[in-house]
């Protein structure tokens, strides 16, 4: 082993070159004073042009006699996410839950499986970057709140945090508005970006093996992707009803 590289010690061994394998290294923009990353504002327009692209065609071709595939597929999304909202809220269901889960599904559906695309160095999936998942995380979160406090009011919104014990407020606090935001987005994150690392990794194998590793770990990694775009949504259906099911449960 010489600096940073593992050196090949027999004939078809892997090699691997540490300097070829950068996680988390985006190419940037400077703009006002601000660095972007270029590439995961490419993927992020990529999957949005795709899931509008994919939304405006199924509503031109719809029909209530001979519905569309595509139409099939969506409807049935949209039974399952109205079905777990009226399991978790009953029928005051807070406005636009039932399409926030369903957009956010779809989208970060789409935007993992940018994963099986050859272009994943130019549009890696953009929910492998901290910096979308963040703020998708906190528009849930912030929703959340706003949700909770216009139904609970000031004196039921701070006082739940005292709830058992009084001592334990500053815990529920902490968990409330600092834990689940974390949370939520390192889970998906973390999945993700650890599929691209795979994909780099799998990527220094000799060309004669690469294809068999590589397409077996694609298919694995878009299996993930639909796994982690539905936690992500069944766990914002379950915010929204606590904060809902505290407030029913006053009255």
């Amino acid at each position: 082993m010489t600096g940073n590289n593992i050196v090949d010690l027999a004939p078809g061994q892997l090699v691997l070159a540490a300097e070829q394998i950068q996680p988390g290294h985006h190419p940037t923009a400077e703009f006002l004073g601000l660095t972007f990353n270029t590439d995961t504002i490419l993927s992020t327009l990529v999957a949005m042009v795709i899931l509008l692209g994919l939304g405006l065609y199924m509503a031109r071709g719809a029909s209530a006699g001979k519905p569309t595939k595509l139409q099939l597929i969506f409807e049935m999304l949209v039974d399952w996410v109205q079905s777990q909202v009226q399991e978790q809220m009953g029928l005051r269901t807070p406005k636009g839950v039932v399409q926030l889960c369903v957009t956010t599904f779809s989208f970060i559906l789409i935007a993992n499986w940018l994963a099986a695309l050859p272009t994943e160095h130019v549009a890696p999936p953009p929910t492998a970057d901290v910096n979308l998942v963040y703020p998708m995380t906190l528009l849930v979160i912030i929703w959340v709140n706003v949700v909770s406090f216009r139904r609970k009011g000031v004196k039921q919104y701070f006082g739940h945090l005292a709830q058992p014990y009084a001592f334990l407020a500053p815990i529920e606090f902490v968990t409330q508005y600092f834990g689940r935001p974390v949370s939520l987005a390192l889970r998906l994150w973390g999945n993700i970006f650890a599929g691209t690392l795979m994909v780099a990794v799998i990527g220094q194998m000799p060309a004669y093996v690469l294809w068999l590793p590589n397409a077996g770990w694609k298919l694995f990694d878009m299996f993930i992707g639909a796994l982690q775009a539905l936690i992500f949504s069944l766990l914002t259906i379950i915010y929204f009803g606590e904060a809902v099911e505290e407030h029913e449960a006053a009255h």
